[in-house]
């Protein structure tokens, strides 16, 4: 937001930056910037998670992970709404936590896995297509994004 004076203006901008590019879905894995009404309702967002959904959401759900004692965590690929981590589940993949794991070492095994699968996932959305209903998004529609077709619109809730 450096070189603009409001969340706003930086929002407005970056919409209208991404516009120049026509896409149909928009990656924003690492971005750790939350996205404002500008963006979020113009263009179908995807974004990673280190943690289930929606337990420990936030910028430290590895850490919180480890501080509730769980065995089982994992990744999320989720559409992005306008809270933070809250946005419908697309994929979902569980990752073992193991006896003397840290933040360090669970975060890295966690990385991998979510790397894999949003790679698996957003090719999934583009060939497949995909819609969302409420909170629910199901792949493999025959829908492929920018395809015209009835009944839902890839990326917008119909419910």
């Amino acid at each position: 937001m450096g070189d603009h004076p409001t969340r706003e203006e930086w929002d407005e901008r970056l919409a209208g930056r991404i516009a120049e590019h026509k896409p149909d879905l928009v990656v924003s894995a690492g971005f750790m910037k939350i996205l404002g009404p500008r963006v979020l309702g113009a263009f179908p967002v995807v974004n990673t998670h280190p943690a289930l959904l929606p337990a420990f959401p936030g910028a430290h759900a590895v850490r919180d992970a480890l501080a509730y004692g769980v065995r089982v965590t994992g990744c999320t690929v989720h559409l992005v709404d306008a809270g933070v981590d809250t946005g419908p589940v697309i994929a979902q993949e569980a990752v073992p936590v193991r006896e003397g794991d840290d933040e360090e070492s669970l975060h890295e095994r966690i990385k991998t896995v979510e790397r894999r699968l949003l790679v698996e996932t957003v090719g999934r959305m583009a060939r497949e297509g995909w819609t969302l209903t409420g909170r629910t998004v199901r792949l493999g529609t025959g829908r492929v994004a920018g395809q015209a077709a009835e009944g839902p619109t890839p990326g917008r809730n119909t419910k």
